[in-house]
């Protein structure tokens, strides 16, 4: 089979396009006929080895796929021959990634795509539909009625919290560059601040004097004097970008508040935090609600051009990999 791989950890151009042995499924796997694939910042820092995980190599890069389903195991019920299907779960913890034209999913990270969504579409959400989704409930612990602030709410997993926690009956108060303000407002944000405003604390406590009850900073800046400042009393910061930042914590500030700050990674989230999240991202996908702002179709064969492009920043722009056993129907 094609796939796009590595035979070491390091930079982009890496990887390499070729012929691999088709893989074969466990008694609990599903081998899957993969259709398309995504480049996440995630994958990136996987291959070059700033994410520590065990990798097998050759390792096929990638995480995320959507495609049909070729070859079920026995302790994988629930699917059949033909079932479309997604995962946005490989490339980690030992297990062979998403970049070629047969993958092996474990049955417990595998979900059915609803009917009627483009997987084109799909595929470029998955990742950042279940970030969002674990960032704003599984660890920011969001209900209906609380105000959030997202930094960097136009780019693809900032997208996704303001539409989730909106969607949630959430107030999301957004910030982003003018130019994008029009769009963050489009997926349901009800105020949006020019992020690099030199007044932009103020201009938040203005709009939300008791403070915010989730902080969510999708630029990995982790501002925590910045971010501490604005809270609500019991309000909660939740970190999930910036693997080398390091930030200034005023703790005192913080505990005086009752405030607290989380952080994640959706590598290690449980299977069931993720078939949790999954059941999200389909209900929004099959109400149209959850699409990537532009996307850009390149052949398997692209993997490392993609790849060092999502290390210099696509800016909500999201790269969709089509497998050649991808029918051609897709590729238009």
């Amino acid at each position: 089979m094609q796939a796009a791989y590595v035979t070491a950890r390091g930079p982009a151009d890496l990887i390499r396009h070729g012929t691999l042995p088709a893989p074969r499924p466990g008694p609990t796997d599903v081998l899957v006929r993969t259709t398309a694939t995504t480049v996440n910042p995630v994958d990136a820092l996987v291959r070059s080895g700033v994410f520590e995980t065990p990798l097998p190599f050759p390792f096929v890069v990638g995480r995320d796929l959507v495609g049909t389903v070729a070859e079920a195991g026995p302790g994988a019920p629930g699917f059949a021959p033909g079932d479309r299907v997604w995962c946005n779960s490989l490339g980690h913890e030992g297990r062979q990634g998403a970049a070629a034209e047969l993958a092996v999913v474990p049955g417990d990270r595998l979900y059915h795509l609803p009917p009627d969504v483009d997987p084109l579409n799909a595929v470029t959400v998955l990742h950042p539909g279940a970030t969002a989704y674990l960032a704003l409930f599984t660890h920011g612990g969001l209900t209906a009625g609380r105000t959030v602030l997202v930094g960097g709410a136009a780019g693809s997993v900032g997208s996704c919290l303001v539409t989730l926690a909106a969607a949630a009956g959430a107030r999301v108060i957004a910030t982003a560059r003018p130019q994008d303000h029009a769009y963050c407002t489009s997926r349901g944000a009800s105020a949006v601040v020019d992020y690099r405003a030199p007044d932009l604390a103020d201009q938040v406590r203005e709009l939300s004097p008791r403070g915010v009850d989730l902080h969510l900073d999708t630029s990995g800046a982790n501002d925590l004097r910045t971010a501490v400042g604005l809270l609500a009393p019991r309000g909660r910061i939740v970190l999930f970008a910036g693997a080398r930042s390091e930030s200034l914590l005023p703790a005192g500030a913080l505990y005086l508040n009752d405030g607290s700050v989380a952080g994640f990674v959706i590598s290690h989230a449980t299977t069931a935090e993720l078939a949790e999240a999954a059941g999200a991202v389909n209900r929004l996908l099959a109400e149209g609600a959850l699409h990537p702002r532009e996307r850009e179709l390149l052949p398997l064969g692209a993997t490392a051009e993609a790849h060092a492009r999502v290390e210099q920043g696509l800016h909500g722009r999201r790269l969709v990999l089509l497998t050649e056993a991808a029918p051609t129907a897709y590729a238009r």
